[in-house]
């Protein structure tokens, strides 16, 4: 049924006049603050009929009740629905993945990547005696194995551990 098919002004007056006789109840009931509460309520549909705001919240909830029903009926969407829902959970699985890995990590003594990795960017400063030691002239014939090991020795080291 469309917007121009039905008549907007009766109704609306209407429900005004019944809103208003409830006020006027609550108002003998309840006191006057009530009263002009219900009062307040039941002017709106008449004041939506007159500023053309009736034809918009009209058009909206057709819209909203066109996609819902088009929700619910169309299995394509359902398809959408799910694998959403499969991106969620891999998502919620692959952070607390992550937390037993880095808090494994520090249980072992190690520190995450992130600290032992200098920190450089606007305000920042590196980090001090985070970086590789210099080689000795003599060190070049040395195998990439040997300088692999002289890094975990001197993490060991900064830890107290020899």
């Amino acid at each position: 049924m469309s917007f121009e098919q039905i008549a907007w002004l009766p109704l609306c007056a209407g429900v005004t006049a019944v809103g208003l006789v409830m006020s006027f109840m609550a108002f003998r009931r309840r006191g006057a603050a009530s009263g002009m509460r219900v009062a307040a309520w039941a002017l709106l549909p008449v004041a939506a009929y007159l500023t053309g705001a009736l034809q918009a919240l009209w058009t909206v909830g057709a819209t909203l009740v066109g996609f819902v029903t088009g929700l619910v009926l169309n299995p394509l969407v359902w398809a959408g629905i799910a694998v959403t829902g499969l991106s969620v959970v891999l998502f919620l699985v692959s952070g607390v993945l992550r937390g037993r890995t880095l808090s494994r990590g520090r249980t072992k003594g190690e520190e995450p990547a992130a600290r032992t990795q200098p920190v450089t960017g606007r305000g920042a400063t590196p980090a001090v005696g985070r970086s590789k030691p210099a080689q000795a002239p003599g060190a070049a014939g040395k195998r990439a194995s040997d300088d692999d090991f002289s890094d975990v020795e001197d993490i060991l080291k900064r830890h107290g551990i020899s």
